[in-house]
């Protein structure tokens, strides 16, 4: 991605992350399913919508304060290496995933919470459904936040508005071409999503950032050969 300009570069990486994070099975994904199945294409759809603006949402606070500190000398090297642990661990979880169960989970008080947001906003429209799916997910703030780290410290995004904006914007549509996509095939027939078919696509999204974490894991040794790091 070597002069690639900046504002693409975020942008894109926004897109690949936001992609790749919307496919592991969760809240938001088996309630499109189900309702997509029952009630068809718009209000899976919408709670998809919903659920993408809580993302960007999210994403947006997670870059909030970061810039300065993650650009630093030993702390950027330090979340070099660290991102290559992250994203290698996110992909063996997601490829090593055997069922459909919510696949980031944070323990029984972030359950509560999550039940306790629904219960209180009690959302009835289907935008509402998927924008507080989300909300009450908190694993997805803690996601982002790393994230946001990660994409800064290893030059990703660049640490000012116009490189984070290109990189939520990137979210924002990764986010939501998954979420039409699934919408579509729910309402085209549910029985194309049998669980082994949604494991496949978890087990996919794990591939794919295994194979972002070797190859930031090789140009992280090819720094540290050439004294870059």
């Amino acid at each position: 991605m070597e002069g690639m300009p900046p504002i693409l570069l975020a942008g894109l990486t926004g897109s690949v992350f936001g992609l790749l994070l919307s496919i592991p099975v969760g809240p938001v994904n088996l309630t499109i399913l189900n309702e997509g199945a029952r009630y068809g294409f718009k209000r899976a759809a919408l709670i998809g919508l919903g659920a993408s603006f809580m993302e960007v949402v999210y994403c947006f606070i997670a870059f909030t304060g970061f810039a300065a500190f993650f650009t630093r000398g030993y702390i950027k090297a330090a979340m070099e290496m660290f991102s290559f642990v992250f994203m290698l661990f996110l992909g063996i979880k997601f490829m090593m995933t055997k069922t459909t169960k919510v696949s980031i989970p944070l323990g029984g008080a972030a359950n509560k919470l999550e039940a306790r947001i629904e219960g209180r906003l009690k959302p009835r429209s289907a935008f509402m459904i998927g924008l507080v799916r989300v909300m009450g997910n908190v694993g997805v703030l803690v996601f982002w936040v790393v994230l946001a780290a990660n994409f800064i410290a290893r030059d990703w995004v660049t640490p000012d508005w116009p490189g984070k904006l290109a990189c939520v914007a990137g979210v924002a549509l990764g986010t939501s071409l998954w979420f039409l996509v699934l919408s579509y095939g729910a309402s085209r027939g549910h029985g194309r999503f049998s669980e082994k078919t949604m494991l496949r696509m978890e087990h996919f999204s794990g591939i794919g950032l295994l194979a972002l974490a070797l190859a930031h894991g090789g140009h992280v040794i090819w720094q540290m050969i050439h004294h870059k790091l």
